[in-house]
This record gives structure tokens, C-alpha cells and sequence, in this order.
């Protein structure tokens, strides 16, 4: 027993978690990983599982019926309105990521590199984070009296004299739905790349100012390689967020544009849970490999 405790008291010293006695080091890893293990079981697999289950059952007005068709996958992957429905997402999809990376980035820089105190950067870093405090929703919707037929950029430049009548494309539009888009997911690109440049070593950039660099030869050959990782994860939101969205496309174009998610929306509200069950595990390999390919052009765990 002194032998033991000896040993306990030496793996406690030596910065290690004591072994339960006889108890073997594989054992307790497994049963220290086993709350997570039930908790992304239960809240993760068993969905995704019960999703891909249920997309092979028959259905009909009147209920849901356990069996094991391929009809909801060749119906969904043999209509064209489907793969119109893909392309129009991934349209959205493109350019909302294409200017919150752009728009993400330079915010960015500017909190990092052109901000000197550490306490200024948190403010103006909090500051972005203000209208995110509230929902989603309202924060969509409050572009509506803004670009409006009768709204508040209208009503300026008619009175300015700079366009006759009214822009019609503001609202209920592509735009519409591309602006709210940016605005809703541009502090998912601002906080991974904020955090990626603020872990650059500033002598770096120093060394490469001393070798003759100029700004822009810093900027492409230090800051964005090195901060690859931070555009990487603020991509990954950025794409599984807009893939996912529906409540923007539906508000935002009137009606007009559709979505693959907003297709899954209709299906369940028709209670055609099977074939929004097939979209749904069409929808998540087509993010799965957005995000591989991600992942293959940035490997996070090398640069993180």
C-alpha cells in the first residue's frame, strides 16, 4: 500500500492524474471520453441516423410507412428543378462567402494591425459583435423598410435627384438576398481570422520591413499565408450556414428565389418527412465535401 500510494504521489507530482488502482490506462481514457461520446451520440449520430433511416420509408397523405425504397433519392436526384434548386443555393452560397471573406479580412487587419492598444481592439472588436445580440430575424427584416419601394434608400435618391422613379431590384430580390446574407454571417469570417492575426509573431513582419519588403509584398507573402487558417474555419461557417439557410431566401426574395433548405421547409410542411429526409442527406454530403475541400487546400491542424 505504501508502494502505491508512493507512486500516486509521484504521478501527482509529476503533473499526471493518479491511475485508479487496477484499474488499466486504456480503461480510464475510455471512461473519461465517455460523456462526450454519449453526448455526440445522442445529439449527433442518432439524428443523422434516424434522417438516413427515414429517407428510404414510404409515404402518403395519411402517415409514414417503414420500408426500404430508392424512390424519394430518384425523385429528388432526377428532377431539375432539384439541381436548379442546387445551383441557385450554391450561387448564394459563392458570392456570400466570396465578399465575406473579402469584407471579413480587411476588418480583420485593420483591428490587428492598425489598432495599437490591446483594450481599443476588444472595444471596436465588441462594437462588431453589438448587432448580433439580437435575433437573426429581426435583423433581416430590418432591411426591408431600408431598401423598400417607398424605403429609406429610395426615398434619398429621389429627393437627391438621382434617379427618377424607384429601384424596383433593391427589395424581394437576388441582392436582397445576397445583402442580408453578408450582413448575417460576416462575424463568422471576422472572428477566426481576427484571432489568426493576432497570433503573428510581429517580428516577422518586421524582418520582412527590413529585408526591403514593401506593404503589399508583406501582406501576400507573411500575413496571408499565415492567416490561411483563421479564412479556412470563417469559411466553413460561412458555407454551412448559407447551404443551411432558408428563413433569409424565403423573406429577402418575396418568394421569388428558392433554396435547397427551403425546399426541405416545404416538404415538412407538406409532411413529406422521407423526401425532405433524402434532401437532407443529399444537402450534407455536398457540405461535407465543400468542407473537404477546404480542408485539403488548408490543413487546420498543421497551421493551427
Amino acid at each position: 500500500m505504501a508502494t502505491i500510494a508512493t507512486s500516486q504521489s509521484a504521478e501527482v507530482t509529476a503533473g499526471k492524474a493518479p491511475r485508479a488502482l487496477g484499474a488499466p490506462g486504456w480503461l480510464i481514457a475510455y471512461l473519461q471520453a465517455t460523456p462526450l461520446i454519449l453526448i455526440l451520440g445522442f445529439f449527433f449520430i442518432l439524428p443523422i441516423l434516424t434522417i438516413f433511416v427515414v429517407s428510404f420509408w414510404d409515404y402518403d397523405f395519411a402517415g409514414l410507412y417503414p420500408d426500404f425504397l430508392t424512390m424519394n433519392y430518384t425523385d429528388t436526384l432526377g428532377s431539375w428543378v432539384t439541381w436548379k434548386t442546387y445551383l441557385n443555393t450554391l450561387k448564394f452560397t459563392a458570392i456570400t462567402w466570396a465578399l465575406t471573406l473579402a469584407i471579413g479580412f480587411w476588418a480583420a487587419y485593420f483591428l490587428a494591425f492598425h489598432i495599437r492598444t490591446t483594450t481599443m481592439q476588444m472595444v471596436l472588436f465588441l462594437v462588431c459583435t453589438v448587432p448580433f445580440l439580437t435575433s437573426n430575424i429581426i435583423r433581416m427584416i430590418s432591411w426591408i423598410p431600408v431598401l423598400g419601394r417607398n424605403g429609406l434608400v429610395n426615398s434619398t435618391l429621389i429627393q437627391l435627384g438621382i434617379i427618377p422613379e424607384p429601384i424596383e431590384w433593391l427589395l424581394y430580390s437576388d441582392f436582397a438576398v445576397v445583402l442580408a446574407m453578408v450582413h448575417l454571417n460576416t462575424l463568422f469570417m471576422v472572428t477566426p481570422i481576427f484571432n489568426t492575426l493576432m497570433r503573428i509573431d510581429r517580428s516577422l513582419i518586421e524582418a520582412a520591413r527590413d529585408c526591403g519588403a514593401s506593404g503589399s509584398q508583406i501582406l501576400w507573402n507573411v500575413i496571408l499565408p499565415l492567416a490561411k487558417p483563421g479564412m479556412a474555419i470563417g469559411s466553413i461557417f460561412v458555407v454551412t450556414l448559407v447551404m443551411a439557410d432558408f428563413s433569409t431566401v424565403q423573406v429577402m426574395s418575396g418568394g421569388q428565389s428558392a433554396s435547397v433548405a427551403l425546399m426541405m421547409k416545404n416538404q415538412m410542411s407538406l409532411l413529406q418527412y422521407p423526401a425532405a429526409a433524402a434532401n437532407a442527406v443529399v444537402l450534407l454530403i455536398v457540405v461535407l465535401l465543400m468542407v473537404a475541400a477546404i480542408l485539403r487546400v488548408v490543413d487546420i491542424r498543421k497551421e493551427l
